[in-house]
């Protein structure tokens, strides 16, 4: 199989207020189309790691790889352009822009990336949202929207760019059952059905054993999953 993501090594350290290991040689890799789940105890380092793999934090030992390039060592510049194009993004808040509309939301990061045209780009944001059978709220304000419909139009946004990987960081932290299982099952049907790749961070332990594979972190290591 190929390898999406691979990382070796990874240790991390805050300085503030005093020298702390916070990530001590993190080593795993991750299979095209996988779904894998982060867990662990609050300030076991599982959403550092995620900050680390998501290109944003520089500052670590060890070595990144995604889609066989090296990351680890280039600039912001470059690491902001392979961000926007490689991966998606999925928060426990949606973050969407509520003077917008569930579409205009869907097509921001790929205005941002600027590969196709407006119309194009209009019409990529429309599939993804029929995707998640939201096409019939596309026109709607993001305000005007439930929960768990905003938490559908922002995996719409983070599937737009046709991303390597998308990236969850308590992706149903903020929802109710009936809600969680339908972003779970969603998540299930994406890397099953379109072979995408997908790495949570959660805290719901019955989410991640339904996943394709747990990796457990506790005082900054990986103790089971690697």
């Amino acid at each position: 199989m190929e390898k999406v993501l691979v990382a070796k090594g990874l240790n991390k350290y805050f300085t503030e207020p005093n020298r702390f290991q916070v990530l001590k040689n993190i080593t795993f890799s991750v299979e095209k189309g996988e779904f894998l789940s982060v867990i662990g105890k609050s300030g076991c380092g599982k959403s550092t790691l995620l900050y680390l793999l998501s290109t944003m934090d520089t500052d670590y030992e060890g070595s990144i790889e995604m889609k066989g390039q090296l990351l680890t060592g280039k600039g912001q510049n470059e690491l902001a352009k392979f961000r926007n194009k490689n991966l998606g993004f999925v928060f426990q808040f949606h973050y969407l822009l509520p003077e917008f509309s569930a579409l205009e939301n869907v097509m921001l990061p790929a205005l941002k990336l600027g590969e196709y045209s407006k119309e194009e780009i209009e019409s990529r944001a429309y599939e993804k949202l029929k995707l998640l059978d939201m096409h019939d709220y596309a026109l709607k304000k993001s305000t005007k929207l439930s929960g768990g419909q905003q938490q559908r139009v922002a995996i719409a946004r983070a599937l737009i760019n046709d991303p390597a990987i998308i990236m969850g960081d308590e992706p149903t932290g903020n929802l109710d059952k009936a809600n969680t299982d339908t972003v779970f099952n969603i998540f299930k049907e994406l890397s099953r059905e379109m072979g995408q790749t997908i790495i949570t961070v959660t805290h719901d332990r019955d989410f991640a054993n339904s996943s394709d594979r747990i990796i457990e972190m506790s005082d900054g290591e990986i103790i089971k999953g690697n």
